[in-house]
């Protein structure tokens, strides 16, 4: 930050990562509760086909959890929670998005008002589905299991 700094407010981007295409349903609202987070699931309800089963991948933050998001839930057949940790590479999928919204074009940008910024982030979610790709695991799962195997080994010789 520079001694002329000046923040002229904040927005909270409820994301959905379509992992098979690439694409993001993103929703800039004031707060992150969960009336905010029932109206993102109603857009999504609304974006993606009749008849698609949803599957969300979600951290254990409060909103996610909160009666009125699980009624709305059991109202909704077709979609299914997995609450996973925070550091899950799941979210990892999505958290490279948002850093990329970050650096990209946040970073160095010059918004003068919170719609500037609301702006900026909505036309960087719909540049990212121009030329979206979809999610792709790029690990050997070989390389990962053995590297657990030799830290569990490495954590074995230290007792």
């Amino acid at each position: 930050m520079t001694h002329d700094y000046k923040r002229h407010g904040t927005t909270t981007l409820f994301a959905a990562l379509n992992v098979l295409d690439g694409t993001v349903i993103g929703r800039n609202m004031q707060r992150h509760r969960h009336q905010e987070f029932i109206r993102f699931l109603n857009l999504i309800q609304r974006e993606v086909p009749a008849g698609k089963s949803v599957h969300l991948i979600l951290d254990n933050y409060a909103a996610h959890k909160h009666p009125k998001v699980r009624a709305w839930l059991a109202r909704h057949p077709r979609f299914t929670f997995h609450f996973v940790p925070t550091s899950c590479s799941w979210l990892n999928a999505v958290e490279g998005f948002f850093a990329r919204l970050s650096k990209r074009r946040l970073k160095r940008g010059v918004l003068r008002s919170l719609v500037d910024l609301q702006a900026a982030v909505n036309r960087f979610v719909a540049e990212h589905n121009q030329a979206s790709k979809p999610f792709i695991r790029t690990a050997d799962p070989d390389r990962i299991i053995e590297a657990v195997k030799r830290g569990h080994q490495k954590l074995g010789s230290l007792h």
